[in-house]
């Protein structure tokens, strides 16, 4: 397992980590001793909260005859507790943690930090120069020989798309049964979902039925650079991979994602003075406008192959003919044998104008999330749990990467998609379903202790 050090030792986040912690066992301090989870089930009110009439929960899609007594006490444990879960993650999208600043994603990681050791979690953090530090929390299993079982592996990211004063213009705020705000479904409502699903599980077996590690990033949204190699050796010790990424549509889980990438096309022309000697000039602009559209041909969207070209800069001046220009390029794959064919073709191309010179950069970050017959396995488990409380669990497929693509890609068993339920990642009108927090946490709790 990495080596890491814990918050304490980490000078420029000790003193946040410290008043963080007990910031967050104040607020835990209803839900995390046992005498106070004794206290909390001798006052269940009778109603469950309330539902806003304007946003409705994900259907159910099918009605079995019966739900499972004990499974709809799980349900009704976590309903008495959706509006502690709101409250946790309103706080952690009130701290604003951009990927590419890490400072503000170092308080957000101290902060939840705090959070997790308040439930018994041994601290690592796992330092980064250009990022936020990674977390990682261990929770041993309550059982004795359980040292021998493979953990399962909650992945997820703190860090958000949106830079620094975001809030000022776009609030978290409760609305029409769901709550707002930048990040709170991409992916902070999943960090969320672990910590209570880890709460419920110790009060229901006096302990964590089996081990499970935590494993909390700084860098998923920018490509996981400093992350990927701990992701992929924490997978490679982990029995299964529950990826607390938002939900498909429907409230579906994700059982096969996309593999991502990017190409950088450089061309590097001869200048010459656009009025004067025209004919001396060979425009890298014009030679970028060739490859870009050979570079377009390369789509195949029937056999799930899209390549985009994204961004384009080039040139100085109107006067001169452009020496320089670059395209960057979006590219995604359904299946990994598309990407050597994709990367051999990028790689061939020749420029039109012989005075012009082409390089290409770049590559496949992320391998496709392919349907393998382990996580087939592990959506018929949660499929299983879903059932318990009549909710017929759909799986989806999506263009989007995650994390979870490298766990995949490793063969460990991966179920992506596992956190919560809502619209608008990465836009103004983010946010997610509050009634439908309860049964997500459960979903989750029914994974730990079945995967």
């Amino acid at each position: 397992m990495p080596s890491g050090m814990p918050f304490a030792a980490s000078s420029h986040l000790a003193g946040f980590s410290r008043c963080g912690q007990r910031r967050n066992q104040n607020h835990f301090s209803n839900c995390i001793t046992t005498q106070n989870r004794a206290e909390n089930s001798k006052k269940m009110p009778t109603k469950k909260p309330t539902r806003s009439p304007r946003v409705r929960p994900v259907p159910d899609q099918s009605h079995p005859p019966a739900a499972s007594p004990a499974w709809t006490e799980r349900l009704r444990y976590f309903e008495l507790r959706q509006e502690k879960i709101v409250q946790t993650i309103r706080e952690f999208v009130e701290i604003e943690s951009p990927s590419d600043n890490k400072p503000a994603a170092d308080r957000m990681g101290a902060f939840l930090a705090g959070y997790f050791e308040a439930l018994g979690g041994h601290l690592q953090v796992h330092p980064a120069a250009d990022f936020g530090d990674s977390v990682q929390i261990d929770f041993p299993g309550s059982e004795s020989g359980q040292e021998k079982i493979k953990p399962v592996l909650l992945l997820g990211h703190f860090d958000t798309v949106y830079p620094l004063g975001t809030l000022a213009t776009m609030p978290c705020h409760v609305a029409d049964g769901g709550l707002h705000g930048p990040g709170v479904l991409d992916m902070k409502s999943g960090i969320a979902l672990m910590l209570y699903a880890i709460e419920a599980l110790q009060a229901w077996h006096s302990g964590l039925p089996r081990p499970v590690t935590v494993f909390l990033v700084s860098d998923e949204e920018v490509g996981s650079y400093s992350s990927r190699k701990i992701t992929e050796t924490l997978a490679k010790e982990s029995a299964a991979v529950l990826v607390l990424e938002p939900a498909a549509p429907r409230g579906a889980v994700k059982t096969a994602r996309k593999g991502v990438g990017e190409y950088v096309l450089n061309v590097k022309g001869v200048a010459a003075h656009a009025g004067l000697d025209p004919g001396k000039g060979h425009s890298a602009i014009i030679e970028l406008s060739r490859q870009i559209i050979a570079v377009s041909k390369l789509n195949d969207l029937p056999s799930g192959l899209s390549v985009n070209p994204g961004v384009i800069r080039g040139g100085t001046r109107t006067n001169v003919v452009a020496a320089e220009a670059t395209v960057e390029i979006d590219v995604r794959i359904k299946i990994a044998k598309q990407a050597a064919a994709l990367d051999r073709k990028f790689r061939a191309l020749k420029p039109v104008d012989k005075h012009c010179h082409l390089t290409v950069e770049g590559g496949i970050n992320r391998m496709p999330m392919e349907r393998t017959p382990g996580v087939a396995t592990l959506y018929k488990k949660a499929q299983a749990v879903a059932s318990q409380i009549h909710w017929k669990l759909e799986e989806a497929a999506v263009g989007g990467g995650s994390d979870g693509n490298f766990t995949a890609a490793l063969g460990i068993p991966t179920l992506d998609g596992m956190g919560g339920s809502g619209q608008g990642a990465h836009a103004l009108h983010e946010h997610i379903v509050i009634s439908e927090l309860p049964r997500r946490a459960l979903l989750l709790a029914g994974m730990i202790e079945s995967a």
